[in-house]
């Protein structure tokens, strides 16, 4: 429906941030936000697709509605996205490595505890590894995927993939925001594209970030 949607990052969305320490503080959907960041893992960072989703989905509710939806994180990092569409009103699993998720739990409860909602699910994903037998297709649908920064400089690419795949069934919906750095990230992008049917909804030039929907193609 047209060409993507160019957004410049205004100062009146940008999440005001003070830094205490390794502590973030946000604002969204009308809720202070205080992320945890760790400098040991690169999924304990905030990065600017979680920013730029975040921003896109408080902005477009009525276009992307999560209340009482089921959302699947993959690489939820510091949890920032999975706590917006938890306020959203979403039922939401965050998942990431192991070595992630004391942070993600630590962040995720301590920002959704006191709001009357879904209780939030954090769970070990690896990208690729145990799908069928820790998240079966018969009681595992999500009405929607999120994804942000999952692509850059590793090796895990094709994992990544995969579990995209295995996940997108039918009527779910693919959100993926991502700060296109190198040629394999556009080259995963392509990939994405010849999969899924492919829609950038927004572009934040300042930040190089894409914000794209993905769904199946039907036969």
């Amino acid at each position: 429906t047209g060409s993507p949607v160019t957004l410049k990052i205004l100062q009146n969305w940008v999440p005001k941030v003070s830094h205490y320490f390794d502590k973030e503080h946000y604002t969204y959907a009308g809720h202070q936000i205080v992320i945890q960041e760790s400098i040991e893992h690169f999924g304990a960072v905030v990065w600017p697709g979680a920013l730029a989703l975040s921003q896109y989905l408080e902005s477009n509710q009525e276009q992307f509605n999560l209340k009482d939806k089921t959302v699947l994180e993959i690489g939820a990092g510091t949890g920032l996205l999975s706590i917006v569409a938890c306020i959203l009103g979403a039922h939401v699993t965050a998942t990431d490595l192991p070595e992630v998720l004391e942070n993600l739990s630590y962040n995720i409860s301590r920002n959704t505890q006191n709001l009357s909602m879904h209780k939030p699910e954090v769970r070990k994903l690896v990208w690729g590894e145990g799908l069928n037998e820790d998240f079966p297709v018969s009681t595992h649908h999500y009405d929607f995927i999120l994804a942000t920064d999952v692509v850059y400089h590793h090796a895990a690419l094709d994992p990544l993939l995969a579990t995209m795949v295995y996940f997108c069934k039918p009527g779910t919906v693919l959100l993926w925001a991502n700060k296109f750095r190198f040629s394999t990230d556009y080259e995963f992008l392509e990939k994405v594209c010849n999969i899924f049917n492919t829609t950038i909804l927004a572009e934040f030039p300042e930040s190089n970030v894409k914000l794209l929907k993905a769904t199946v193609r039907e036969n």
